[in-house]
């Protein structure tokens, strides 16, 4: 099993995740973006799954392929083979889940931490997502974290298949830090947070996302984030790095 480092004082460096792949360098959630990552030595990547209209999970963040792709047309109104005849660029397309997952077992070193949207989960159901997902990860599950801002998904993810789980966090009060206690989640997720208050003590890592400086970084681990999610991949890498 993958184990990332703990930081927790501000001398010490975060570790990074590439969040959607190494997205300066190439479109976001395509395989040549996790690629890349793992290649310029990051040890954690962050990618989504939505799923198609013949419920095959792809790795896509929005429900609608107009901002990747050009074409105005949900996920969720085209078969897995049409999704993928449409490019995101010169011969790159949306990739499978399998075939993120088949990239994945070159790097048994690398944490993946896999968003499964919350459109797909209204759309065809938590039960039926979840436990396709988890049937697609099996051959990384030791290295994979199902991560999602849908409560009820991780939960189910964990109970039926046993999956260390990331709960992706909407509001900052003291009822979701009481059920954060409850569902006892590997990793909380929270976007970077204006305010100067410290991170939750609890059995979790904290992981940032949405930290574009080395300064946010390093503010970030002096508050008790283990990691950091960039898509300022190689500012940071080059930054940090050196100090980790």
């Amino acid at each position: 099993m993958t184990h990332l480092t703990h930081c927790h004082h501000e001398h010490t460096a975060p570790a990074l995740v590439a969040h959607r792949g190494d997205v300066g360098r190439y479109p976001e959630n395509t395989l040549m973006s996790i690629r890349a990552a793992l290649e310029a030595g990051v040890r954690a990547v962050e990618f989504d799954v939505q799923f198609t209209r013949d419920e095959v999970p792809v790795v896509l963040h929005d429900a609608n392929l107009r901002r990747t792709t050009g074409v105005d047309v949900a996920v969720f109104d085209l078969d897995v083979d049409r999704v993928q005849a449409i490019e995101i660029a010169a011969g790159v397309t949306v990739p499978t889940l399998a075939e993120m997952v088949a990239e994945l077992r070159a790097w048994p070193d690398a944490t993946a931490f896999v968003e499964i949207k919350r459109a797909s989960l209204r759309r065809f159901g938590i039960g039926p997502v979840v436990e396709r997902v988890l049937s697609e990860l099996q051959p990384v599950m030791l290295n994979a974290v199902v991560i999602s801002f849908d409560r009820d998904a991780i939960d189910v993810a964990r109970r039926t298949g046993g999956a260390r789980i990331g709960w992706v966090l909407e509001a900052w009060d003291d009822a979701v830090r009481v059920d954060a206690g409850t569902l006892a989640p590997e990793y909380l997720f929270c976007d970077l947070p204006l305010a100067g208050d410290p991170l939750w003590p609890g059995p979790w890592q904290w992981v940032v996302y949405g930290v574009q400086t080395v300064e946010a970084a390093m503010a970030m681990a002096g508050r008790g984030a283990d990691l950091v999610e960039t898509m300022a991949l190689g500012v940071l890498l080059a930054a940090l790095e050196p100090r980790a």
